[in-house]
């Protein structure tokens, strides 16, 4: 099952994370399926492709709990 999620990017206390679609049991940075975005939460700043989101949620990729409150779906 496809699962949209966030994959951690940068350094240790600097991290980042990309929204992607990947394998519901596939490690956090192994290949993504598509990126679709881009998460940095110290400042709080969120990038996306809207229109990917919703094509990927029509085709059955599911978003976690944490990227449903982040993209408010």
């Amino acid at each position: 099952m496809l699962k949209i999620k966030l994959s951690p990017i940068g350094k240790k206390h600097e991290i980042h994370y990309r929204i992607v679609v990947a394998e519901e049991h596939s490690k956090l940075t192994g290949n993504p399926t598509a990126t679709l975005g881009h998460y940095h939460p110290h400042t709080k700043e969120i990038t996306f492709d809207k229109q990917a989101v919703t094509d990927w949620i029509k085709k059955g990729a599911q978003p976690t709990p944490k990227i449903r409150r982040l993209l408010k779906i």
